[in-house]
């Protein structure tokens, strides 16, 4: 099930409200005595339900989750939909100047210390989860896919896998690659980065530097599990059908150490099973409504 409800962030937006949102899978009703990893999920509201994602088309992660039994919680919020380019601020963890956006005051420091210091507080106490960084995950796309990247290595103390799915490294590039160079992360440290193969022409020379993040982010030891999706485009469609491969990532030998497989079991860590949902809607990765290029 989803919950969701009204919440605040005072340090960004005052008493304006947004929404929270928590999925609890089954077993979390069946076993009350069973505790559960949490993945943290930005831009909450594309992440569920098509009524309330920004282009009419969610990630289907409950879908997802329910199908394969997936046993984790994800707590999600809204992103800032200020036309004043609140998203931008509080998703960049830089200042930058880019022509046809200007000037932006980057706010995603302030936005990771919320998230770490009042909202994991507030899932940890309401909700029974595994509190400690071996069970604490990441994971966004676009601008969110470039928070979690520097969510993983700013805050490697609290997370220590993360997803990023068309992360915006296009964005101050030298901020980027001097964050990576002067991240200590622990060797267990584990990201998944995905780009879409038709998303390189959105930006000058993306092919190099999606390899150059690439590259430094293993330099730093990092495990790294990196692909270009073949016709990948920049939408919450085809970010839906990465879902088996970025959750393979974030649950691999974590999940056969906790629960190792049954005989019998659909979800194979080859991720080889045909059973397993690959989206909602099949067709090409890029169908649905095409989102912003940020």
């Amino acid at each position: 099930m989803v919950d969701k409800w009204n919440i605040t962030i005072p340090e960004l937006t005052g008493e304006e409200e947004r929404l929270a949102y928590v999925y609890l899978p089954d077993s979390y009703f069946e076993k009350p005595g069973k505790r559960y990893p949490v993945l943290y999920m930005f831009d909450g509201h594309n992440v569920f339900f098509d009524k309330d994602a920004t282009y009419g088309k969610c990630w289907g992660m409950k879908e997802y989750m329910d199908e394969t039994k997936t046993q984790m919680i994800i707590a999600a919020v809204e992103c800032n939909h200020s036309p004043d380019h609140g998203r931008l601020k509080e998703y960049s963890p830089f200042n930058f100047r880019e022509q046809g956006i200007g000037e932006i005051r980057g706010r995603g420091r302030t936005t990771m210390e919320w998230m770490v210091n009042s909202f994991k507080a507030e899932i940890d106490r309401e909700f029974r989860t595994l509190p400690d960084r071996e069970h604490t995950f990441i994971a966004g796309s676009s601008m969110g896919g470039l928070m979690s990247l520097y969510a993983v290595l700013e805050f490697n103390h609290v997370f220590s896998r993360a997803a990023a799915l068309s992360p915006s490294v296009w964005l101050a590039r030298r901020k980027i690659e001097q964050m990576i160079g002067a991240a200590e992360p622990d060797p267990n440290t584990v990201i998944y980065m995905d780009y879409g193969s038709e998303e390189f022409g959105n930006h000058t020379n993306m092919r190099h530097q999606y390899a150059r993040v690439t590259s430094l982010l293993m330099d730093r030891q990092v495990m790294v599990e990196s692909r270009i999706v073949p016709g990948g485009q920049h939408c919450e469609a085809s970010w839906e059908r990465q879902i088996p491969f970025f959750m393979d990532t974030l649950t691999y030998e974590w999940e056969e150490r906790h629960e190792p497989a049954k005989e019998g079991d659909s979800k194979t860590r080859s991720g080889q099973d045909s059973d397993r949902p690959k989206g909602r809607h099949g067709g090409p990765a890029g169908a649905g409504s095409k989102g912003k290029n940020l």
